[in-house]
């Protein structure tokens, strides 16, 4: 394989050639309610080919057929020849390396029966099912994956990598007449088979959640202190904020460039952000991006200061930084974009009891459903919530949505706990047409003073 990667790599008439090359195997199973959905295997290889000209642009050749390498870098050689770029690309400089990455599971899902695998999931489903006579359905899922890339490129590098990652999704819906609720549980490791058994807890909680909501009443809709937790505070930095430090966004968008000044003041002296690709055994981890580049520890926000940004090696280029780790790509069938790794709010003093202990009336807001984002603005469904009174927690509330301005809101921070919690659900995100790339996101629990907060 590495004698016809380089023979095809020599043979490239571009001024910059890369080579990606990707297997994969695949076994999902699912069930919907009391019905098997799914249970089957997939086995996936192919490739991508990149080439530079630097008058003239990127072309990029997806294939399935890796036989015939040389013909791939022509076709893509090709393309990149009739692009007419509005100025000439040019790529940071990184490190030339040549490295091996194996992987070693305790219990290797490669192993396991599919009757093993489908077996642990009736089981999830036979809990939430069983939970109540008010839950009337559910969606299960199970995904394993391993994949083997090669990546070399014309400058001398040369990556192997296996990449294996097991996820468990447990998604309860209950309902009482006309009120129709639900409770979504996941998670996702790079790990073997061990890491999806023994999460017989997480099914009740999914269960427990959405029947819990039947009864909760529809919050007031106003201006409250909110407290979030980990996971939520996690899925903001990442949705409202990480997006716009992605450079690519940046450099293409004026209106972005005005907003994500390096040294604005974005937050109080307490608020620290960062994304890492290196840090062990999170999803979004990977000794080198999807160019080769190191990845690394990248400090976004520091004591408030935007300090930071992520970058492809051209981003980095055009904007005169460094390249930073960040240019991923979900498969062999994508060229990679700037996207986040692991992004976190880092840990802060504030102790739980102590962030709600002067709170009058505020609302402790956990879990998320998603939400929208567009430049500064967001809005946010909690997946459930609690009033705060008298400084402690009441009853549950439903259909919190927390919606405003990112830079008001990250000033409007003025307690960071000191709880934090690296979040890893299945799924992942999205940009680009390429979902869902595996990340993780974490936070501890975060006060935030007057945050709009939709409801009736």
């Amino acid at each position: 394989m590495k004698d016809r990667i380089e023979a095809a790599l020599r043979s490239s008439k571009a001024d910059y050639t890369e080579i990606r090359l990707e297997e994969r195997e695949v076994t999902t199973v699912s069930y919907r309610g009391a019905d098997l959905e799914n249970a089957g295997a997939i086995i996936d290889a192919g490739g991508i080919v990149r080439c530079l000209c630097k008058d003239g642009g990127w072309g990029v050749a997806s294939f399935n057929d890796r036989d015939d390498l040389i013909a791939k870098v022509e076709q893509a050689y090709q393309c990149a020849k009739v692009v007419q770029a509005a100025e000439p690309i040019e790529l940071a400089p990184i490190p030339v390396v040549e490295e091996r990455i194996t992987v070693t599971l305790a219990h290797d899902f490669r192993g396991v029966s599919l009757a093993e695998k489908k077996a642990l999931v009736e089981e999830y489903n036979g809990i939430i099912r069983g939970y109540s006579d008010k839950i009337v359905d559910t969606s299960i899922g199970y995904r394993d994956l391993f994949s083997r890339v090669h990546f070399a490129n014309s400058e001398g590098t040369w990556i192997e990598e296996e990449r294996p990652e097991v996820s468990l999704f447990l998604v309860a819906i209950a309902r009482d007449g006309n009120n129709i609720q639900q409770a979504i549980e996941s998670c996702a490791a790079q790990a073997g088979f061990d890491f999806a058994q023994n999460h017989e807890a997480l099914a009740q909680t999914a269960a427990r959640h959405a029947v819990e909501l039947l009864s909760a009443e529809t919050v007031v809709g106003g201006q409250y202190p909110v407290v979030v937790n980990p996971m939520l505070g996690g899925v903001f930095i990442h949705e409202a904020f990480g997006h716009l430090s992605e450079s690519d966004f940046i450099y293409e968008n004026p209106r972005a460039r005005e907003m994500m000044v390096l040294g604005r003041r974005f937050g109080q002296d307490i608020l620290n952000v960062f994304d890492d690709g290196s840090l062990p055994g999170l999803r979004g981890t990977h000794k080198y991006d999807d160019e080769g580049t190191p990845t690394r520890r990248n400090d976004l926000i520091k004591n408030g200061i935007l300090v930071g940004r992520l970058h492809s090696r051209e981003t980095a280029a055009k904007m005169g930084e460094s390249p930073t780790g960040n240019a991923r790509a979900i498969t062999y069938r994508h060229a990679p974009i700037v996207r986040m790794t692991n992004t976190a709010i880092e840990n802060g003093t504030t102790p739980f009891e102590d962030m709600i202990k002067d709170i009058k009336l505020g609302i402790y807001a956990c879990d998320a459903y998603g939400g929208n984002t567009e430049l500064e603005s967001f809005s946010f469904s909690s997946g459930y919530a609690y009033m705060i009174r008298d400084g402690q927690i009441a009853e549950m509330v439903k259909d919190v949505i927390l919606a405003g301005n990112l830079f008001t809101t990250l000033m409007n921070i003025d307690a960071i706990g000191n709880d934090f919690k690296w979040i890893q659900g299945a799924g992942g995100c999205g940009k680009g047409g390429q979902f869902p790339l595996p990340v993780a996101f974490g936070a501890p629990h975060v006060r935030i003073q007057n945050v709009v907060i939709g409801g009736k």
